[in-house]
C-alpha cells in the first residue's frame, strides 16, 4: 500500500499549491512533511525534500 504519511504529505503540498499560498494550507503541508520524513525510506526522503522545495517556493 505504501507509506501513508508520505502520501498525505504529497497531497498536502498539492493542496497548498492550489490554495494560492493559504497560510493554513502551507502550515498543514509543513506538518505533514515533518511527520512523513521520520518514517520514510531514502527514496521517499528525496521526494519529500523536493516537495519541501515546492512549498518553500510558494512563500517567496
Amino acid at each position: 500500500m505504501g507509506n501513508q504519511l508520505f502520501q498525505q504529505a504529497r497531497e498536502a503540498v498539492q493542496l497548498a499549491e492550489q490554495a494560492a499560498q493559504s497560510e493554513d494550507a502551507v502550515s498543514a503541508a509543513k506538518n505533514a512533511l515533518s511527520s512523513a520524513y521520520a518514517n520514510s525510506t531514502i527514496a521517499e526522503k528525496k521526494q519529500l525534500r523536493e516537495l519541501q522545495n515546492r512549498l518553500d517556493n510558494l512563500q517567496h
